[in-house]
């Protein structure tokens, strides 16, 4: 199992990984020892997504606030 996050993969790729991961330790059925590494990796993949949503948060408030310029710019 991949422990280092490829900078490259999708939001969604991640959060569908996750899911799996989560899956299988509900099962309750793994090791201890790969108990570990998946909460491990489980734990690198939500700080990715949540990285990436934080990401996708300040370029939509860049967003508006380029466009309310440009909304106060006009109106004059």
């Amino acid at each position: 199992m991949k422990k280092d996050i490829d900078e490259n993969i999708s939001f969604e790729k991640a959060i569908e990984e996750l899911e799996d991961i989560i899956k299988s330790l509900e099962q309750g059925d793994v090791p201890l020892d790969n108990t570990i590494e998946l909460y491990e990796r489980g734990a690198k993949l939500k700080d990715f997504c949540e990285k990436k949503l934080k990401d996708a948060e300040i370029k939509i408030k860049k967003i508006n606030e380029n466009t309310k310029t440009k909304e106060i710019i006009m109106e004059d």
